[in-house]
C-alpha cells in the first residue's frame, strides 16, 4: 500500500463512515449529515479506494449494511480524530471568548443539591458575563468521556480518575456514613459501626458510585446490596421505610431528615470528590476561576461538616 494515498483523507470520509454506521444505510447516513445519497456513496467509495479494503458490507435490498471488520477498525480511529477536531473547535471557541460565553461543567446529583448552589451564587456574581451550561448524569466516568470529546469544560468527579487525558483538583473529602431508621436499634447506639456489622446488614447503594467498589475491595469483606438507587431521596426514603441500610456519602444524604439518621462508619475510606478537565486544552480565566470558587467553597462545606 502506497503511503501518499493515505494524505488523500479527508475528515468527511471518516464522518461518511461513521453515519453509515451508525444508520445501517447510505440513505439515512446521507440524511443526518445534510447530504445526498450518492454523495455519501461516492466518499465511502473514495475511502476504500485510499485504504486499499472494502470497508462496508452491501447485502443489497432492504438488508442494512454493516461495517466489515476493516471497517470497523478505520471507524476506531476516525471517532478519535473527530473527538479531537471537536475538542480544536472548542478550544479556538474558548480562546476567543477569553472571559465570557458558556462554561459547560458536569455534574452530578450530591455535587448540584449541597456544592453548586453556594458556588453558582458566588461565582455568577462575580463573571455575569458567562453563562454556565450544567450536564447532570449519575455516572462521572460517561461526564469525563464529555471532557475528553471537548463536549465539556469541567467536570465533578470522584477521584482517583480513571486512565485518561485529564488534570483535577481535589475538592473535599465526603466521608461514608450508614443511614439508618430513627427506629432502629442502631439509631441510638453510641459507639461507630464496625465492618463486620456491615457485611450483616441489608444494604441500600448507588448504581454508578465508582468509589463503592473500591470500598469493597479495600475493606476486604463482602457486603450485601439488596437494592441501588441513583436518586438520593429514594435512597434515604427506602431507608426509613425499613427496606434496609444505606451506605453512602455523607453529601448524598439530607442530615436534617428526622426519619433517618447518619451513623458514622470510621474504618471506611471516604469519597474525594474532584473538579477535572482535559489536561491538553485552553482553560480560559472563567474556566479557572470557577475552579478557584468551587475550591473555597468546597474548603467551607468541609469545616462544616467537621464542626458537626
Amino acid at each position: 500500500m502506497e503511503p501518499d494515498r493515505w494524505l488523500g483523507l479527508e475528515l468527511r470520509h471518516f464522518l461518511a463512515l461513521e453515519a453509515v454506521a451508525r444508520e445501517g444505510s447510505f440513505g439515512k447516513a446521507a440524511t443526518s449529515l445534510g447530504y445526498t445519497q450518492s454523495a455519501v456513496s461516492q466518499q465511502i467509495a473514495a475511502l476504500e479506494r485510499i485504504v486499499g479494503q472494502r470497508l462496508v458490507e452491501r447485502p443489497g435490498g432492504p438488508k442494512p449494511v454493516s461495517l466489515t471488520e476493516a471497517g470497523q477498525l478505520l471507524l476506531k480511529h476516525a471517532d478519535a480524530i473527530a473527538a479531537r477536531v471537536a475538542a480544536a473547535q472548542a478550544d479556538l471557541t474558548a480562546l476567543g471568548e477569553g472571559e465570557a460565553g458558556t462554561l459547560r461543567v458536569g455534574v452530578f446529583q450530591s455535587v448540584g443539591q449541597r456544592i453548586l448552589p453556594e458556588l453558582m451564587r458566588r461565582y455568577l456574581g462575580s463573571w455575569p458575563q458567562v453563562k454556565v451550561s450544567l450536564t447532570e448524569s449519575p455516572n462521572d466516568e460517561e461526564l469525563l468521556t464529555l471532557v475528553e470529546r471537548g463536549d465539556l469544560d469541567l467536570t465533578f468527579t470522584d477521584l482517583p480518575l480513571p486512565e485518561g487525558p485529564h488534570e483535577f483538583v481535589e475538592l473535599l473529602r465526603d466521608p461514608y456514613v450508614l443511614v439508618v431508621a430513627a427506629s432502629s436499634p442502631l439509631a441510638d447506639r453510641e459507639t461507630p459501626v464496625t465492618v463486620r456489622e456491615l457485611a450483616e446488614l441489608d444494604l441500600i447503594g448507588h448504581k454508578y458510585c465508582r468509589t463503592i467498589r473500591r470500598l469493597q475491595e479495600s475493606i476486604r469483606v463482602p457486603l450485601n446490596f439488596v437494592f441501588r438507587s441513583d436518586h438520593n431521596q429514594t435512597v434515604q426514603a427506602l431507608v426509613a421505610s425499613g427496606v434496609g441500610s444505606a451506605l453512602v456519602p455523607r453529601l448524598t444524604m439530607d442530615p436534617e431528615d428526622e426519619t433517618t439518621k447518619l451513623l458514622e462508619v470510621p474504618k471506611v475510606a471516604p469519597r474525594l470528590i474532584g473538579l477535572a478537565w482535559h489536561r491538553d486544552r485552553y482553560r480560559t480565566p472563567a474556566a479557572r476561576a470557577f475552579v478557584e470558587t468551587a475550591q473555597a467553597v468546597s474548603a467551607e462545606l468541609e469545616v462544616e461538616a467537621v464542626a458537626a
